[in-house]
């Protein structure tokens, strides 16, 4: 069955919240070591990251987390286009040119824009929506993210062609307990490949990210959440924080000063130590083959959300299984489809995946 169109269900015009995934072509190395030639391409993997960093500082989209692996990449990312809406016109035209510069230093850094290159943007409304329209959009993120990866991998490998193997694939999240499994699901991609035992351990994660920061707290005065929307924190500052909070992170009134990420708004109902905890028992479980028992602490965090606490692993192992066209509960997908009318959501082979897995 093909794929659906993404534009049957990504809209950036939405707030959406969307796992991505791209995956090299050719048998390419994006990262690690080429068992082949022996070649390490391992510097790649921060490449990604201070790509991701810079996007997130100007696109009007929430990285919720992600993963660098060998041969591919996973992102969970939110748009925003209410904090896009928030923006000047001319904060718009110069975010626009950091992205596309009209000229760059020898560096390759860009060039501080001059005031005809905004007007040209700003002076003409039709340009003005179409590029406000793409700071929102997902599609575009991945695109600056994969063109940019690929023109240097491809002038380090002395090659032309395709680096990525065609587009990438993208999941809508369409509820808190599949947005769990997800998050999940991407920050132990490592532990599950065997490249690490722990999520502390797992270099190039948002998990990690996080863990470094926690190990770096210097005052423990300030709650975890509002430590997280702080501006002190050095490797996942970028990245949204984890625990949301709706009556102070109203839509609208979340829109990040720092300029490192698009905006405060956390992702999940449950405290950002509680997450990581629930993270690292997972991550052992799974590898060790296991599965345990869940503390019994850690268990009312999965019952909130109507997640069978006994099947939590499966979940997690099963989510990436296979790419699904959308996932959610049955019941939040059947209302998504009604809103969109889209019945093709509920199309035979189109696989569910519920929230007690």
């Amino acid at each position: 069955m093909p794929r659906l169109a993404r534009g049957e269900y990504l809209n950036p015009g939405e707030i959406q919240i969307v796992h991505a995934c791209q995956r090299c072509v050719r048998r390419a190395f994006l990262c690690g070591t080429d068992e082949q030639t022996g070649k390490s391409f391992e510097h790649r993997r921060e490449w990604i990251r201070q790509r991701l960093e810079f996007l997130a500082s100007v696109f009007g989209i929430d990285c919720l987390t992600y993963t660098v692996m060998s041969n591919h990449i996973h992102l969970i990312l939110r748009s925003r286009p209410d904090v896009v809406a928030a923006w000047s016109d001319d904060d718009v035209a110069r975010r626009w040119l950091r992205l596309f510069p009209k000229q760059r230093k020898k560096n390759g850094d860009p060039v501080e824009p001059e005031e005809a290159d905004i007007n040209a943007i700003t002076k003409n409304k039709e340009r003005l929506t179409e590029v406000r329209g793409r700071l929102s959009d997902i599609s575009w993120w991945m695109r600056c993210t994969a063109e940019n990866i690929a023109r240097r991998s491809n002038k380090e490998d002395e090659c032309r062609g395709h680096f990525w193997e065609g587009r990438y694939k993208a999941q809508p999240i369409l509820d808190e307990a599949s947005l769990l499994a997800c998050a999940a699901y991407v920050d132990l991609n490592p532990v599950r490949a065997a490249m690490a035992t722990t999520p502390e351990s797992s270099r190039f994660t948002g998990a990690k990210d996080r863990i470094d920061d926690l190990k770096e707290r210097k005052s423990t005065a300030a709650s975890t959440s509002s430590w997280e929307r702080s501006q002190r924190r050095q490797h996942s500052g970028w990245m949204s924080p984890v625990e949301i909070h709706e009556a102070s992170d109203p839509i609208g009134a979340d829109v990040n000063s720092s300029g490192r990420r698009a905006s405060d708004k956390g992702f999940l109902a449950l405290p950002l130590p509680r997450y990581l905890e629930l993270l690292d028992w997972t991550g052992r479980a799974l590898r060790t083959g296991k599965r345990g028992r869940i503390p019994a602490h850690l268990k009312p965090i999965l019952e909130r959300l109507g997640i069978d606490s006994a099947s939590w692993c499966e979940v997690v192992e099963t989510f990436g299984r296979v790419f699904m066209r959308a996932v959610g509960t049955t019941s939040t997908l059947a209302a998504e489809a009604d809103r969109r009318n889209q019945s093709r959501l509920h199309a035979p082979g189109a696989r569910l995946l519920s929230a007690t897995g």
